[in-house]
């Protein structure tokens, strides 16, 4: 991410929090408005032209996006308003604003934990996440068999919203990408890290409860666990949050000391 859009997506974020009454129509407004910019060449052209004037680009907001509700319509006025580094980066914006409203907008629901649990489905049956990847057949009825998979799964509304306005749109992403972007953006607004716990048997609650105080103290903020049984790991834990690993299985440490009386 440049530094352009990241001022870019800070202004944007603050304006979306700012807003009175976002719901969950403000974020499916948002996941068609990122759409709509990227199927369009013209319209990401006219709304990320860095030479054009901000009032311009507003604008363009008006005439094209001027149904949508009041909190989407300010949410994209002040995006296109911004200077992103490129129009890809003004799509990902608009995407991960709409997550971020979909969040606000349903504050109790569990967006993380629902999000993982089909990250984990996705990972389990690799032909479906071939058919979800395939650029074969359209949008709609991936779109409509990921709607399919979630109600059997009892996903709310907005984890629903997320993950099939993603699968409409995966401009050459992996599902499973999607959905950890999705997680980490549903996590930070918020104001929590996701850790990955890779361990070979189920941790029990009091388990859970003492190693996220133990990386909530670590990493100064609450921090949300996402389990993964793997056993790979032999024993011990894998920890994963963001790009730092934590890998105290017994797998990691043999495997180090093959490599040093290998060395």
């Amino acid at each position: 991410m440049g530094s352009a859009t990241a001022q870019a997506l800070a202004a944007s974020t603050q304006t979306l929090a700012a807003a009175k009454d976002v719901t969950l129509e403000t974020a499916r407004e948002l996941f068609a408005a990122a759409r709509a910019v990227g199927e369009s060449s013209q319209l990401s052209g006219a709304l990320a032209d860095p030479s054009a004037p901000a009032s311009a680009r507003q604008n363009v907001v008006s005439a094209v996006f001027g149904q949508y509700g009041s909190a989407a319509q300010d949410v994209l006025r002040t995006a296109v308003a911004e200077r992103w580094s490129n129009a890809s980066e003004l799509i990902d914006g608009l995407e991960e604003l709409a997550i971020r409203a979909a969040t606000i907008a349903e504050s109790g629901a569990d967006i993380e934990g629902e999000l993982f649990g089909f990250s984990r489905v996705i990972a389990a049956n690799p032909e479906l996440e071939l058919a979800l990847g395939s650029r074969l057949g359209g949008e709609d009825a991936k779109a409509a068999l990921v709607e399919r998979l979630l109600v059997d799964a009892s996903a709310t509304a907005p984890t629903a919203l997320i993950v099939t306005s993603l699968v409409r749109q995966p401009r050459e992403r992996r599902v499973r990408q999607l959905l950890s972007r999705a997680m980490r953006i549903v996590s930070s607004q918020r104001g929590r890290l996701v850790a990955t716990v890779h361990t070979a048997t189920e941790l029990s609650d009091a388990q859970r409860t003492r190693l996220g105080q133990t990386l909530s103290q670590r990493y100064g903020g609450q921090v949300s666990l996402n389990v993964v049984i793997d056993p790979s790991v032999v024993g011990g834990l894998r920890v994963q949050i963001a790009d730092d690993v934590i890998d105290g299985s017994i797998s990691a440490r043999l495997a180090d000391l093959r490599q040093k009386l290998a060395g």
